[in-house]
């Protein structure tokens, strides 16, 4: 798929968009795209553009090339495409192997970059102490092998991520950039490590680098008192070294680059173990010392790559489960079946495109502990969509009920709607769900005692208990009240159906 090269374009996060884009519904169609794109926030439109009007595209743009979703880039003459594999194609071998759909983006700002947490400014850490103290308290051939060591845990470390679906720049450079070749490179790499049939405890050949290593980076810490443990190891290298080249030469038949720099990695330590190491006699200590220490690294490799196996597994799961849950059909369904509410009462705390398709009430309480959010979810789709949805605060309030402050509260919002711009009362809503402070909305309002009428305010309560609407938050959308069986947040899949849907 494009994912690698788009999102890194767009800076988004991959695990999410691939996520979001493998729940949607309709995956794996066009639709899905453009809408977890949407979902991303990143702007997007999509056509069916004839092939003559092509030369007026930006510079980047998506189109589906040998069917597959592609990010396109003009290039001179030439148009580079992006997909499984980078091309080069010319304008009329790209027109020939592409459909006339095209999708045309837009990278904001806003765009959503949920990035998870980076390991990486940890490990660059832990390599800068260990190397510090090989250069500073070993001999320079000690020094060596550790630094070897490192480059081999950090490289096993990159293909192990690899395996889970993270993109690794570095494998990525040192198996090629772009080009045919570097494609029939990358592939080679790709058959290699993807396809190794290797499984000890569910373990692949490329686990068993990053365990090797890894063990070896500590032992040689320990330099020159494990020098008989750490030769014994490199020597025993050897076999890894054949086996793989075994594999690449005639089982696969085909060279993978990140393997033979490995390979290249135990051969440099074989030579520096073996010229430069001293044999001094073995020790029981430090034989149990190195049972430990693998038996520990092992144990933590296993764990973790368990532990992504199952994560990874979860994730497929509900990615299909998600895609039940987001069928727009379902959900309408689900929410025509309560009855459909008439107000009377539509111009309190309205906000936005009062004409507008989409009419979205919002039922709800100054003081309720979870309305916070649900205000902030409206607001935000306001902000989002500001022609083609309105907005209506529903607060439910009583005199005979409500105390001094209450009543004072909304007297000042009453007074902040009817004499201030709408921005201000929406600013003054977010102001007090964000501090509950009722002096700060008094001093929004003017900063003196206001006494509004609020009899609309009492016929609307009134409207929202003769509906049954006494729990809040409740979302009505269009006189439907939102479906129990979703969350809230789950409006954000539907919003763009629900606009465009002339039934509702």
């Amino acid at each position: 798929m494009i994912f690698d090269k788009l999102i890194n374009h767009l800076k988004l996060d991959k695990q999410e968009f691939i996520f979001q884009f493998n729940s949607h519904p309709n995956y794996p169609s066009a639709l899905a795209f453009s809408d977890t794109l949407n979902f991303m926030g990143v702007k997007n439109d999509a056509y069916e553009l004839d092939k003559e009007y092509w030369d007026e595209l930006p510079e980047e743009f998506i189109a589906i090339v040998e069917n597959s979703f592609s990010l396109v880039k003009k290039s001179g003459s030439n148009y580079s495409v992006y997909s499984e594999k980078a091309k080069t194609f010319g304008k009329e071998e790209l027109y020939t192997k592409s459909t006339d759909f095209v999708l045309l983006f837009e990278k904001t700002e806003n765009a959503e970059n949920k990035l998870a947490f980076n390991f990486k400014p940890v490990l660059y850490l832990i390599f800068a102490a260990v190397l510090a103290y090989s250069f500073i308290s070993q001999t320079i051939y000690e020094a060596l092998f550790n630094l070897l060591s490192l480059a081999g845990v950090y490289i096993s470390l990159e293909i192990f991520n690899q395996k889970f679906g993270n993109t690794s720049t570095v494998i990525g450079s040192i198996c090629g950039g772009g080009g045919a070749a570097a494609s029939q490179t990358v592939n080679s790499c790709d058959k290699i490590i993807k396809q190794d049939k290797t499984s000890i405890l569910g373990l692949k050949f490329a686990d068993f680098s990053l365990i090797y290593f890894a063990g070896l980076a500590v032992l040689g810490l320990f330099l020159p008192a494990t020098a008989y443990i750490v030769k014994g190891f490199t020597f025993v290298s050897v076999l890894a070294i054949g086996y793989s080249l075994y594999i690449q030469a005639f089982v696969e038949k085909t060279f993978c680059r990140v393997c033979l720099l490995i390979i290249s990695i135990l051969a440099a330590q074989i030579v520096v173990s073996s010229l430069f190491f001293e044999n001094l006699s073995f020790s029981v200590g430090t034989l149990l010392l190195t049972i430990i220490l693998w038996a520990l690294v092992f144990s933590a490799v296993i764990y973790f790559n368990t532990l992504l196996e199952q994560k990874e597994a979860l994730q497929k799961s509900n990615a299909k489960n998600l895609r039940f849950k987001r069928n727009y059909e379902l959900f309408k369904n689900q929410m025509e079946q309560n009855p459909k509410i008439e107000f009377q009462n539509t111009e309190t705390f309205a906000v936005g495109k009062r004409d507008a398709k989409l009419r979205i009430s919002i039922v709800s309480n100054p003081y309720c502990g979870f309305c916070k959010d649900a205000h902030k979810l409206a607001e935000g789709l306001l902000e989002k969509y500001p022609d083609n949805i309105s907005l209506q605060m529903r607060f439910n309030y009583s005199p005979e009920r409500a105390n001094e402050k209450y009543t004072q509260l909304i007297s000042d919002l009453t007074h902040i709607y009817h004499n201030k711009p709408e921005k201000e009362f929406l600013h003054a809503i977010e102001e007090w769900f964000e501090t509950k402070d009722e002096s700060k909305i008094n001093t929004l309002s003017g900063g003196n005692v206001t006494s509004e009428n609020l009899n609309p305010l009492i016929e609307m309560t009134n409207e929202n208990s003769n509906a049954g609407l006494n729990f809040t938050p409740i979302f009505i959308i269009n006189g439907y009240q939102f479906p129990d069986k979703y969350d809230r947040e789950d409006i954000l899949f539907f919003i763009d159906e629900l606009i465009e849907d002339d039934e509702i």
